[in-house]
């Protein structure tokens, strides 16, 4: 099938070729009272402060304080946007060695946003880029909707970006550990710069995310429950040691092909990979585009000893290739410190903050059966359910752009997810239960 015009769009911010430029002068305002002069972010080795007549998309696009190509692909044709949030951006980076993300012309990783509306509801809202996005991904599916019900925005690049993040970290793992890192780096400056802006701390801060956003979500409800709330995460990717991108996607890899030409049992052998059925008009455009590139970059990251000195292997190499080959990749077979590297970046299920979790049924990059079902599962083990709300969403696939190609197919998920995040506040504000967890 001929693809639309939009996934090639989709297919740039994945491989992460930005260069959005400085900022617009006319996106800054120095003597009207906005707030921002003195405005400082704990850490940072850089921040510039802007006071903007909108910190939505409508206003940032326009003065050049957001950068569309990170979110391209993520939202489905004609989703509505709230407009009209004045208040103070800031932009700017952690101290870092690795420079991957070139956003402004900085080529420095760590780069963070913070957005603070003129009048203020008390809460913040801080979100991790998914995939290998930057910093401005999250602005339309997450920014835009809580900063128009008042709430401070913050969103990290995750300290790496790119289709090369392996190559940042000192051992097997790094670069996946430095984004819990960030996120919780971020996490206390926001708070401080909220604190210094409105004269006092935040009453509730709330962690959200897409994909590695979601998996962020996790963790930092794992690791760094005190900072947050609670949470939303969105079509997570999942981390454990017997689960992960490097089980689900190289059975994938080597049955779709096959699949393609309809040779017998290549069918059975994805569903049987949790590749559910209905989603077969979506196999072919992620066999393009995604589950080669995220296999390849996941396992580099993750058992970089695989294919010896090469990085990243070989694109679309053949089943049958051999060692080094990802298609060929086995997680069961390999060394015990590959188990240890992916121990390191796992999950538990031990949150202890309430957290609201939504996936795809036809999400076919990290499929629900493999994770996010997984996931409620270690939930309840750990004894958490109770703080946990899972909601299973027909239709929905990993991100809403495809919609696009496949409108009669795929739902759009973010009204399920900004419907997540207001039962989520609700939750934690007001005491009120969300809906038991279920199929939507």
């Amino acid at each position: 099938m001929a693809l639309h015009s939009w996934t090639a769009a989709a297919v740039v911010p994945i491989l992460l070729v930005s260069a959005l430029a400085p900022f617009a002068a006319a996106g800054t305002a120095g003597a009207d009272g906005c707030g921002e002069r003195g405005l400082r972010v704990p850490g940072a080795a850089r921040a510039i402060a802007a006071c903007l007549p909108d910190l939505t998309t409508a206003g940032t696009i326009r003065t050049g304080h957001t950068d569309p190509a990170d979110w391209a692909g993520l939202e489905a044709p004609g989703t509505a946007h709230p407009s009209g949030v004045p208040g103070v951006q800031l932009d700017g980076y952690f101290p870092d060695s690795s420079t991957s993300n070139a956003t402004h012309g900085w080529n420095h990783d760590s780069q963070f946003v913070i957005r603070l509306p003129r009048r203020w509801n008390g809460g913040l809202v801080v979100a991790g880029a998914p995939g290998v996005r930057e910093q401005y991904a999250n602005d339309r599916i997450i920014g835009d909707h809580v900063l128009a019900k008042g709430y401070a925005f913050a969103a990290t690049d995750k300290g790496n970006t790119g289709a090369a993040i392996y190559s940042d970290g000192r051992s097997p793992g790094g670069a996946i550990r430095e984004w819990h890192t960030r996120m919780a780096q971020l996490t206390v400056a926001a708070k401080h710069v909220a604190a210094k802006r409105y004269g006092r701390a935040p009453r509730h801060t709330y962690v959200a995310g897409l994909s590695a956003g979601g998996y962020l979500v996790r963790g930092q409800l794992e690791r760094h429950p005190g900072l947050y709330t609670g949470g939303v995460d969105w079509n997570a990717l999942l981390f454990t040691p017997k689960t992960s991108l490097l089980t689900t996607l190289p059975p994938a890899l080597r049955a779709y092909p096959r699949y393609a030409l309809g040779q017998p049992g290549a069918h059975a052998q994805m569903l049987a990979a949790g590749y559910p059925a209905g989603s077969e008009p979506l196999w072919g455009w992620h066999h393009t585009n995604q589950w080669d590139f995220f296999q390849r970059i996941v396992r580099e990251e993750l058992d970089p000893g695989y294919d010896g000195a090469k990085q990243a292997g070989t694109p679309f190499c053949p089943e049958g290739t051999g060692a080094g080959c990802d298609t060929d990749y086995d997680y069961a077979s390999r060394p015990p410190q590959v188990g240890k590297a992916v121990a390191r970046v796992s999950l538990t299920g031990r949150i202890t903050k309430p957290l609201i979790s939504i996936h795809g049924t036809l999400d076919v990059l990290v499929p629900i059966s493999k994770t996010g079902d997984v996931y409620a599962e270690m939930v309840q083990r750990a004894g958490r359910q109770h703080l946990h709300r899972y909601y299973r969403v027909p239709g929905g696939t990993h991100t809403d752009g495809l919609n696009a190609a496949f409108p009669t197919l795929v739902r759009p998920m973010l009204p399920d997810f900004r419907a997540a995040f207001d039962k989520l506040a609700a939750w934690t504000q007001r005491g009120v239960q969300p809906p038991p967890s279920g199929t939507l």
